[in-house]
């Protein structure tokens, strides 16, 4: 059954030839295509944007809604405390870097790029019924701004981040596209052909947003340059940037998340509030500080209203600033989910779905909220007072829109520098970071917890920087960002999937824990033994006593009830498992003898429903502070034989009960099981 964990028996990591090769050759067949018949593509790509919008923009509206009340609803319900992970696991990241890691990758480079220009945009060239460069217009900016940038696409990444951990680190499946669609489709289909076409699909759609992110951000990069530097803007400096920027993005992908990835995104997070910081203090601050104030109160006062405006009342020139603004937008989140929503989940394990989606959602719109009230209310204020040459750049270079900005600053080369130096490095997390996730979205065998090897991701790096390059020299940067855009309606069905799939999951959830309600037995003594059971709670026993428990105690308990479950006609199996397949917590030196048991595992079978699971695991733990002794090797610490089922630790210590005890404690944690199978059905 889909939410038993997987098998012991760890299979090879292997490429998987029918994602790589298919996604591969669709890669390779669309670039010539833009490359040969640039302007064809552009313009079939033009008109089926405009098709999908003026036919499905409806639906956009309303699936992105249900995206982010999906995403909340699960974070303020009775299963937000349920763990990304098992039960006894802790988060994986400490919080700041998290917090770091979702910055970079969730907004990345389009905040140089729209941080000054999107509010100007919609100052000086509102949508329809708004005189432009009025005050109306003035408040409309911030919150239309707010809008493309807030709850809404980040409820995008929530779902699908929370639906790819939630199933790679609850359920014990690959961390991969097709792994939340298993309690839909089955095993059969999500290991087959189904499968394989889901993550080529989302292989596809990475690698088309990352070289087309690329390609838009080294012109930005090239056009700060020319501004700091005067170097002039050409394709052979525009190609030393992606090389340079590929080469570090894939000494930082060898490096892995923990260090390559994890601190650049610190080192950017940080740099990015000090250049916000600069901003403010040098700038209108009583102004700007309203303004955020006021701003937020605007984008709440009008968010349910703008959620579910398509202008149908504004005829053709409402349907046209819808396409090219709101839909667009929705499109853009909903083709970049794979990339994003696959690294967030990477870097979640042991987190609670509360923690996941308030984080997700709210900690990255609260510097968004900052960031483009500050230089957006920066741009307006200063057109507003006269400087028309700043909006005519915004408007018609955004691009340049930023280090035109910085131009009426105080150290206006030393803003633009920083400028530079921040896009370059979030090209670097964007390109690291995505090499990372098409790396192992065509492997096969992968578990939940390891990453592609270093070969694959290399690979894919440098696969990036040479489309990259391909297309800079040959044009077809539009082209494939509409690709992207296009392939964002599919993928929108999938992720209304990947909705129904929590929800089946988050009810067995529920009937879970009200099975482990039901009333059973007291596994220990009535209270005659008193002594003995005082004995057993104060003590704080060794490796080898414990050691010495599973052998003489345990493993005689559950082999016994094994057996009558076998003869009960029900397929079992017991297990002996080693320090490798338990993981932390015990002590490695310990661990030489042979024949050592660490851990016992019984599993019994019940066909198309879940297994029942249980483990006995000799965990390594902290002694209380009153009772070390600095007379004992190893005093620090004490071992327990906790006890384990599917969604992990269930965290109480087997040690001192009798066989009989753990009988009983066997049979209760099956009768709960039983109690679960029951309301599931």
């Amino acid at each position: 059954m889909y939410s038993s964990p997987s098998q012991d028996v760890t299979k090879p990591l292997t490429l998987n030839k029918t994602v790589f090769m298919g996604s591969a050759i669709i890669s390779i067949l669309l670039i010539i295509w833009t490359i040969v018949f640039p302007n064809y593509s552009e313009a079939l790509l033009s008109a089926s944007m405009t098709w999908v919008s003026d036919k499905f923009g409806w639906y956009y509206m309303l699936v992105v809604a249900a995206y982010s009340i999906f995403a909340l609803f699960v974070g303020f319900s009775k299963y937000g405390d349920i763990k990304l992970g098992q039960d006894h696991e802790k988060a994986q990241f400490p919080f700041l870097a998290w917090a770091a890691m979702l910055f970079s990758a969730g907004i990345g480079i389009d905040l140089l790029f729209f941080g000054a220009s999107e509010p100007l945009m919609h100052y000086l060239t509102p949508h329809t019924g708004l005189e432009p460069a009025s005050a109306e217009a003035m408040r409309e900016a911030l919150a239309q701004t707010f809008l493309h940038w807030g709850l809404h696409g980040w409820g995008i990444y929530a779902l699908i981040g929370m639906a790819l951990a939630y199933f790679a680190y609850r359920k014990n499946m690959p961390l991969a596209l097709r792994s939340p669609l298993t309690p839909i489709f089955g095993e059969r289909l999500i290991k087959g052909w189904l499968g394989d076409g889901i993550d080529t699909f989302g292989v596809v759609c990475t690698l088309m947003g990352i070289a087309t992110s690329l390609g838009i951000g080294v012109l930005q990069a090239n056009a700060g340059l020319t501004h700091v530097f005067g170097i002039e803007s050409s394709k052979t400096v525009q190609a030393l940037i992606i090389v340079g920027v590929v080469a570090a993005a894939a000494i930082s992908a060898m490096t892995g998340v923990e260090k390559g990835v994890r601190r650049l995104s610190e080192f950017n997070m940080l740099s990015s509030i000090l250049l916000l910081l600069a901003i403010l203090v040098m700038g209108n601050t009583v102004y700007l500080l309203n303004t955020f104030t006021q701003n937020i109160g605007q984008y709440f006062q009008t968010i349910i209203y703008k959620t579910f405006d398509v202008y149908a009342y504004d005829g053709a020139a409402g349907a046209e600033w819808k396409s090219w603004w709101t839909i667009f937008f929705w499109a853009w989140w909903v083709a970049w989910a794979p990339f994003v929503g696959l690294f967030i989940a990477r870097i979640s394990r042991g987190r609670t779905l509360r923690e996941f989606v308030f984080g997700v959602m709210f900690i990255p719109l609260g510097f968004i909220f900052a960031w483009f009230s500050i230089f957006g209310n920066s741009a307006i204020d200063l057109v507003a007072n006269g400087a028309t040459e700043l909006g005519e750049i915004a408007v018609n270079d955004a691009a340049m829109g930023m280090f035109a900005l910085f131009e009426y600053f105080p150290y206006s080369e030393v803003l633009s520098f920083a400028g530079v130096v921040i896009g370059l490095i979030f090209f670097v997390t964007s390109a690291d970071s995505g090499a990372l996730v098409l790396a192992n979205l065509s492997s096969r065998g992968m578990t939940n917890d390891t990453d592609a090897p270093v070969w694959l991701r290399l690979f894919w790096a440098a696969a990036t920087g040479l489309i990259t390059l391909g297309l800079l020299f040959a044009g077809g940067f539009a082209s494939l960002q509409s690709v992207s855009v296009i392939a964002g309606l599919p993928f929108s069905i999938i992720l209304v999937l990947y909705m129904m799939s929590m929800w089946k999951s988050l009810k067995e959830e529920g009937n879970k824990r009200k099975a482990s309600t039901i009333g059973t037995a007291n596994v220990l003594d009535s209270g005659k033994s008193w002594k003995a059971r005082l004995q057993r709670i104060v003590s704080f026993p060794g490796h080898a006593q414990v050691e010495k428990f599973l052998h003489t105690v345990v493993m005689p308990a559950m082999s016994e009830v094994e057996k009558e479950f076998k003869a009960g006609g029900l397929k079992t199996s017991l297990d002996t498992k080693n320090l490798a397949s338990i993981g932390e917590g015990i002590d490695a030196g310990m661990d030489q003898d042979s024949g050592q048991v660490d851990g016992l595992k019984l599993r019994v079978g019940h066909g198309d429903e879940d297994d029942f699971i249980y483990e006995v695991n000799l965990i390594k733990a902290h002694r209380p502070n009153f009772t070390l002794s600095t007379s004992t090797k190893h005093a620090e610490y004490y071992y327990r034989a906790e006890v384990f089922l599917s969604e992990g630790s269930q965290e109480y210590d087997l040690v001192g009960y009798s066989k009989e005890q753990v009988l009983v404690d066997i049979l209760n944690q099956y009768e709960r099981h039983l109690q679960y199978l029951h309301l599931e059905r």
